[in-house]
């Protein structure tokens, strides 16, 4: 698929999304004057990013992991040679839930086909989960073996599943969050750790 297309159908995605009347959350996107999160990054990226929902500060600028955990975020791409433009980092969800709630089923079932789409059309080498409701996720969706054992057991590893258009790799990794919330060294550590298996895709 060439860039155009693939530069077309995301902008398909976006213009659907944000039209997207139906969702229970976009009501509540108007009202604060917030914007969907679609996804940013490389159209032909090796290795995209998943995340649950935006938050706050995501929904104010339309950009996915802009704020103190997407800084962790920079930090780990930074750490193997990454930029984010060579990525592509969206989440499930498109729209930020109230009081950054978990996303209800309802919520999952109307937004997770537009990530069905990007996936198929940006065709990533790796998924990389960021967190235990994106990993559980990916891999049901994937319908991967590994799909009911825990992201403590999953973590940094390199899990083969089968993507539409081929073999893909997914990666269960913590949410960068965990290291703001947790404060400890060592959890900075294992996700840096973690972050050393995707440095055979760059």
């Amino acid at each position: 698929m060439s860039e155009s297309d693939r530069t077309d159908k995301l902008r398909q995605i976006k213009d659907e999304i944000v039209n997207l009347t139906q969702s229970p959350l976009y009501d509540y996107r108007v009202k604060n004057s917030y914007y969907p999160v679609i996804g940013q990054g490389s159209h032909f990226a090796k290795i995209m990013f998943i995340g649950e929902a935006p938050g706050e500060n995501e929904a104010k600028t339309g950009r996915p992991f802009c704020g103190a955990s997407g800084k962790v975020l920079d930090d780990l791409l930074e750490s193997i040679n990454l930029k984010r433009e060579e990525v592509y980092i969206t989440n499930i969800v498109k729209d930020r839930p109230p009081e950054n709630r978990d996303p209800v089923k309802t919520e999952i079932n109307l937004y997770a086909p537009f990530l069905d789409r990007q996936i198929e059309i940006i065709q990533p080498q790796v998924i990389a989960t960021l967190g235990r409701f994106s990993m559980e996720f990916i891999l049901t969706r994937l319908d991967a073996p590994e799909k009911k054992m825990k992201i403590t057991a999953l973590h940094g590893k390199l899990i083969k599943a089968q993507a539409a258009y081929g073999e893909v790799q997914v990666v269960p990794l913590f949410h960068p969050a965990t290291a703001l919330h947790n404060r400890s060294p060592e959890q900075r550590e294992i996700l840096f750790k973690d972050f050393e298996v995707l440095k055979q895709f760059v």
